[in-house]
Parts: C-alpha cells; sequence; structure tokens
C-alpha cells in the first residue's frame, strides 16, 4: 500500500514536470511566432493549449484521487493541495499564450509594429519566471521561487513603461490606434502570465513551508 502510495506522489510530480515543460514550450514558441511574424507557429501555439489542458485534467484527478483514497498528512497533503492550485494558472499561461498567438495571426493582417524590443525585453522576463517558477516546485527550491516573486515587480515596470510608450504612439498618428490596442493586449497577457508564475512561486513556499501564500487571481 504504502509502495503505491509513493508511487503516486512521483506520477504527480512527473505530471506536473509535463504540464511546466508544455507551458514553457507554449510561451516560448508564442514570442518566437510573435517576434519572427511565424503565422504556421502562431497557429500550431493555438493547437498546443488542448494538450495542456488535458494535462490539467490529468493532474486534477490524480490529485483528487490521492486525497480521497490516501488521505495525506503534513508535507504531502501540502505537496497536492499545492499542485492542485498550481495547474489552475499553469493552464492559465497556456491560455495566455494562444492569446497571444491569435494576435499574432492579427497582426499578420494588419502589419506589425516597427519596433519589437521593449516587448521582447519583457517577454524575456516572464519566460524565466515561468521556468523558474516550475524548477521551483520540482527541486523543492525556497530560493528559487521568492526570486520569481521579486521578479514580478520587473515585469510590472515593463508593462507600465510598454503602456506608456503605446498611448504616446496613439497621441501621435491615430491611424496606429487598432495596431496599438492589439499591443497593449500582448504586453497585459505578459503582465498576466508574470502574476501567474507569481502565484505558482507562493503556492511553492506554501508547500514547503507550510506557511499560507497571499495568492492572487
Amino acid at each position: 500500500m504504502r509502495d503505491h502510495y509513493e508511487e503516486q506522489l512521483k506520477k504527480l510530480n512527473d505530471y506536473v514536470a509535463k504540464m511546466g515543460e508544455l507551458i514553457e514550450t507554449a510561451i516560448s514558441d508564442a514570442l518566437d511566432a510573435l517576434m519572427n511574424k511565424d503565422v504556421e507557429e502562431a497557429k500550431n501555439t493555438i493547437s498546443f493549449d488542448t494538450r495542456i489542458d488535458h494535462m490539467e485534467r490529468e493532474i486534477e484527478g490524480l490529485c483528487l484521487n490521492l486525497l480521497l483514497s490516501q488521505q495525506p498528512v503534513a508535507t504531502d497533503l501540502r505537496m497536492v493541495s499545492a499542485a492542485l492550485k498550481m495547474i489552475t494558472d499553469m493552464e492559465r499561461i497556456g491560455d495566455h499564450a494562444a492569446d497571444i498567438s491569435e494576435i499574432t495571426l492579427i497582426l499578420a493582417k494588419t502589419g506589425y509594429p516597427s519596433d519589437l524590443s521593449q516587448i521582447k525585453e519583457m517577454a524575456d522576463e516572464t519566460v524565466r519566471m515561468v521556468k523558474n517558477s516550475v524548477e521551483a516546485y520540482l527541486k523543492k527550491d525556497m530560493e528559487k521561487a521568492s526570486g520569481v516573486i521579486r521578479q514580478d515587480d520587473i515585469v510590472d515596470n515593463y508593462f507600465v513603461q510598454v503602456k506608456k510608450d503605446i498611448i504616446r504612439q496613439i497621441n501621435e498618428n491615430i491611424q496606429n490606434g487598432e495596431q496599438a490596442a492589439d499591443v497593449l493586449m500582448i504586453v497585459k497577457y505578459l503582465e498576466r502570465i508574470g502574476d501567474h508564475a507569481t502565484n505558482i512561486a507562493e503556492w511553492v513556499l506554501f508547500y514547503l513551508t507550510g506557511g499560507h501564500p497571499d495568492v492572487t487571481d
């Protein structure tokens, strides 16, 4: 019985790792498609979201089975509870990756902005947050989790800067308004991805310390 229990916990860890790989790939590919103006890659990223949704349901079922049949306590209970919370944020990261690719397809028709450098910097920081939050869980790394939470301020600052620049562009040329609105949505999705990575990191700290984090949606 104990061997089966340990096997189920390991399976949970493996599934979370797999879902982490999926969302990392999704957001990286979505941003590559945007930066390279690659319509086919954008389309592939949108279809990728189905696999992430499936993985969420698999992990959710495994967690509920562990809670109901094995009744874990202490650290194991926190691990399962944290995983249940984390996969919700991970699924939403996958959604936002698909959202960014949808906008990439729109920009392919209406025209891309001439300068994506600031968005690239913000995107790189956001991808690091996602990767580090998942790694923090898998490696039980409190410092890495805390680092992700600190990184969120950097992403938020990028969002403020890019938003100001977009507003300036609209004021200078109202004809760029539709394109600017699309770009603003992209940076908003990046900002939300950063928030979800922060949530994941906070749940990692809960798992490792028992302290309940203040997690926002």
